[in-house]
This record gives C-alpha cells, structure tokens and sequence, in this order.
C-alpha cells in the first residue's frame, strides 16, 4: 500500500476507525476499497452490437437505476489497459442502444462465459449457449434465458478521467419472464432470483430477503420497536 491508513482508537461506544485519505491511494487502491464495500451491486450482463450487426455480451457490475421518469439505467464501462474502448463502450457509441439483461443465480455460469476475454468479433452468447433473441426497439438482442431485460436507446455519456466511461441509457422497452410479474407491476424477488456481487471474485444470492417499511413519524413515535422489526419471509 503506497499510503498509510490512519487509526482512530476504539472508545466505550465505537470500535476502531481506520480513515483514508483517497487523494494519496493509488486507483487501485481505491478501487479495491469501493468494491470490498459497495456491495451487493447488481448485475448487468449487456448485449450489443456492432456497426456490421455482431452480437457482443458482457457482464458490468458497476451497474444500477438511477430514474424512473425517464427510466435512465446507469453502466460503468471501463477501458481497455491499452486506453481504448471496450466492445460495449463502442458499441454503444456506433449503434446508441444496448439491452440490459439481469442476471439470475441461473443465469451465472453463462455470464462467467461472457466474462472471458475473447477476441472482438466472437459472439459470446454463441459461447455460452445463451438465446439472443431479437429486440423489439433496439438493434441488440435480449437473453431468452434471463428473467428480465431492458431494452435501452443512448442518453448520455460521461467521460470520467483516463480509466472509464459511465453510460446513460434510457429504457424504452422491458421483457419479463411472466410468472415473476403480476398484474401490479410487482415484480417478485424469489422469482427473480438476481444474484450480486462483491468484493473480489466474489457473489451473493438475494434469497436472504425481508420486508422493512419505511415508518410515518407517528408509527415511530407510538410504537418504535414493533415498526423497526424487519420480517423474514422464513418467518
């Protein structure tokens, strides 16, 4: 480590405090302290195309929602060592569309395929044995096997220093697997089965899932330990 953390002593109260100052880490440094505790982060697992229509797909989990009126879905696309753009960032750029595909716990082992580093012009879905199936306002495909996909046209780009590009994607149409949507719009987690991830190689499963509702001042203020109670659904 090139800087050297600063330790605030444990009290009665709090437990020890390692501060850091990210001006004197290095990138990677920072990058392996965001990722170690943004987590869960959720999962895109992008599929695009090129100028010439071929398919690309790879899994970003610097990912996420970030409105609703416009529905805006939020990538971090990083660059390649060398500084130029990946597949996706490029395509991006070429065709201004790109689909969102969530992944579920089974869909994992075909998005680690779509991790690998192949060559420009492989078409991973291929590799993987998922479905592309055709979209419906964009040029790329959606995953047949994923539980729910987002079609997006291009809203902005931001370039963020020498190392990453975020893209701003506006959803203009959205698939679901019918059984895990209902007439309500509510979209059920179990089904869903989304998995996230974490620092490292590491994921998480969202089946460890529990209601908490957010309280009015007066259901705090009558009954503050019975509405703080988060409820299982093992319970």
């Amino acid at each position: 480590m090139t800087a050297q953390p600063r330790v605030q002593p444990k009290s009665d109260t709090q437990p020890s405090i390692v501060t850091f100052d990210f001006a004197d880490l290095t990138p990677r440094e920072r990058y392996k302290l965001l990722i170690g505790a943004v987590v869960p982060r959720p999962i895109a697992l992008v599929t695009t195309v090129d100028a010439q229509g071929v398919v690309n797909a790879a899994p970003f989990s610097f990912f996420n929602c970030l409105s609703a009126d416009p529905a805006i879905l939020a990538l971090g696309v990083e660059y390649r060592p060398t500084g130029g753009q990946k597949d996706t960032g490029r395509n991006v750029r070429d065709t201004l569309a790109f689909t969102v595909n969530i992944v579920s716990d089974a869909l994992i082992a075909g998005m680690n395929v779509c991790a690998v580093p192949f060559a420009p012009g492989i078409d991973e879905l291929r590799e993987a044995g998922l479905d592309a199936l055709p979209g419906v306002k964009v040029p790329c495909p959606w995953i047949g096997q994923a539980p729910a996909a987002f079609e997006c046209r291009h809203h902005t780009t931001l370039g963020i220093g020498n190392s990453r590009e975020i893209i701003l994607g506006e959803v203009v149409y959205a698939h679901f697997r019918a059984d895990i949507v209902d007439e309500r719009l509510h979209v059920d987690p179990v089904g869903l089965d989304a998995i996230g991830r974490m620092g490292g190689h590491g994921y998480a499963t969202t089946r460890d899932y529990f209601d908490l509702p957010t309280m009015s001042v007066d259901t705090w203020t009558q009954r503050p330990e019975e509405a703080n109670r988060r409820t299982s659904l093992k319970d």
